[in-house]
């Protein structure tokens, strides 16, 4: 009896262990992926965020969630999934603004919210080109009209951002430097507040991705001025660009997909040619277009080297402006 019950035992732990390797192993993905939107909903990286869950959970069969966690210019939600336990089920959906807040704590000499160093590329998503916009009852309608009334007024006038430090709030900061002007700063808790604060003339206007921005300018709600892309802007090609205008300032509201560091390289090459997949669906071109902004899909080796290029720069930008307080 005993000898059968020690080989019972045996073959309980044996096929104990076989369980446990098959978990350990199980297919990704086998349950929910949370992607948490480090903004409230309203902004660039909701507008991007929604449709691409929608057809992510097509792809991947499995229910996928558009998390929203805003708080202190995205830091929040971007500290919530660096120290997420990095096995696929846990993402970020971010925008630019990603790259400037650790630059932002070295600079005031801060324990940083988080590292870049803590997040994986998984794919770049889409491109928003950036416009100045300011509530129509007021009358500039060019960048040298609103410069002379800034001038006129120092102080005075107040431009609305998603947050200091944040996406928005660089490119005009930039450009008041270049400009030599001052204004009083809103910051808000991401692109849709900002939108709102614009909208009632709390502040008098700020740097809006096309995809917020553009149906406030058809509707003759909002007007732009001028596009900080280094270009023309394709929807609104009678718009100049700051550098056209005499101001060296070229930047960009790009979205991208992140990933935990140490997420296992199985589960990053399936998100990857899902987001893949994604991109090309009639479903989600269809969603990007309306909004106004452009798909610039880019694989996670050609967006890990963009992300490096485009944070050094900005990470100079951020010395360039130093030290803001919000007034």
């Amino acid at each position: 009896m005993t000898r059968v019950l020690a080989g019972l035992a045996l073959v309980a732990l044996s096929l104990g262990a076989v369980a446990g390797g098959a978990v350990a192993q199980e297919a990704y993905p086998s349950r929910p992926i949370s992607i948490v939107a480090p903004f409230p909903p309203g902004g660039v990286v909701d507008l991007t965020g929604r449709p691409l869950v929608a057809v992510l959970e097509k792809i991947l069969k499995q229910p996928v969630v558009l998390a929203n966690k805003p708080g202190a210019a995205g830091a929040v939600g971007r500290q919530q999934v660096a120290i997420a336990k990095p096995d696929g089920y846990t993402l970020l959906v971010d925008l630019v603004s990603i790259s400037t807040i650790p630059p932002v704590d070295a600079l005031f000499g801060r324990t940083p919210a988080y590292t870049l160093d803590q997040f994986i590329a998984v794919a770049r998503l889409t491109n928003d080109l950036p416009l100045l916009v300011v509530n129509a009852q007021h009358p500039w309608k060019t960048v040298p009209e609103l410069v002379a009334e800034l001038k006129k007024k120092p102080g005075e006038l107040t431009y609305a951002s998603s947050g200091p430090y944040g996406a928005s709030h660089v490119p005009m900061e930039w450009f008041l430097q270049l400009a030599s002007l001052k204004m009083r700063h809103l910051p808000t808790t991401g692109g849709g507040p900002a939108t709102t604060a614009v909208l009632g003339n709390h502040a008098q206007m700020w740097v809006s991705p096309t995809g917020i921005s553009a149906p406030h300018i058809k509707s003759g709600k909002l007007r732009a001025l001028a596009t900080f892309s280094a270009t023309r802007h394709p929807r609104f090609p009678e718009l100049p660009t700051m550098k056209e205008l005499g101001y060296d300032i070229e930047y960009y509201y790009w979205t991208g997909l992140f990933a935990p560091k140490a997420t296992p390289p199985a589960a990053l090459k399936v998100l990857g040619d899902a987001v893949a997949r994604a991109v090309q669906d009639p479903e989600f071109k269809n969603v990007i277009d309306k909004a106004e902004t452009e798909i610039a899909y880019q694989n996670a080796e050609e967006f890990t080297k963009f992300w490096k290029k485009d944070s050094d720069v900005l990470a100079k930008v951020i010395q360039k402006i130093g030290k803001i307080e919000s007034k």
